[in-house]
């Protein structure tokens, strides 16, 4: 096990670098996703829409954050991560379109994913459930948000990160895995 800081974007090499087990600290830009952001992003990419943010070496953390208004801005309170699974259907086409290289979430993800994962050079990473106010600490501010229409913690929440995790590298490049173990 290794102790690893990334700065995003991630390249390809970053990601083929780590493998299970390995302790990632995150800084730079990570964005939330969570169900509907998902649908609305394939959606999009199917009817070739550009998107209004771009994930390009980016960091998709599966979230649904707790915020509050702070002046003309946004404050996230708690974010801890959603259960990823819940994405298992739309996660590969989402990986594989957007250049994701890492993925946060909770819980693992299936093997569909694990083989969008090794194709696309993109890692799962694990982040403690029941963590949201240390991850909310880890924030150093919203840079933007997108489709709030779809609620508060539906939207998609691009975030400034500081030293983001632990996070162990839960699913790799490679097609290891600590949930087949």
């Amino acid at each position: 096990m290794k102790e690893k800081h990334l700065r995003t974007p991630l390249t390809e090499e970053d990601v083929r670098k780590l493998k299970v087990g390995d302790i990632l600290f995150l800084s730079g830009t990570v964005f939330t996703a969570r169900d509907k952001a998902h649908k609305r992003i394939i959606d999009y990419l199917r009817r070739k829409e550009k998107l209004p943010f771009d994930f390009g070496g980016g960091v998709l953390y599966h979230c649904g954050p707790l915020t509050k208004r702070a002046g003309k801005g946004w404050k996230v309170v708690s974010a801890g991560p959603t259960t990823s699974a819940r994405m298992n259907d739309t996660a590969p086409e989402v990986i594989g379109k957007l250049g994701l290289k890492a993925v946060v979430g909770k819980g693992g993800m299936s093997e569909a994913v694990s083989r969008t994962l090794q194709k696309e050079g993109c890692v799962y990473l694990a982040y403690t459930g029941g963590a949201g106010v240390l991850a909310a600490d880890k924030i150093e501010g919203v840079v933007g948000v997108f489709w709030i229409d779809l609620s508060a913690p539906e939207a998609v929440w691009m975030l400034r990160m500081f030293s983001f995790g632990p996070l162990v590298v839960a699913m790799d490049a490679h097609g290891g895995s600590l949930y087949n173990r």
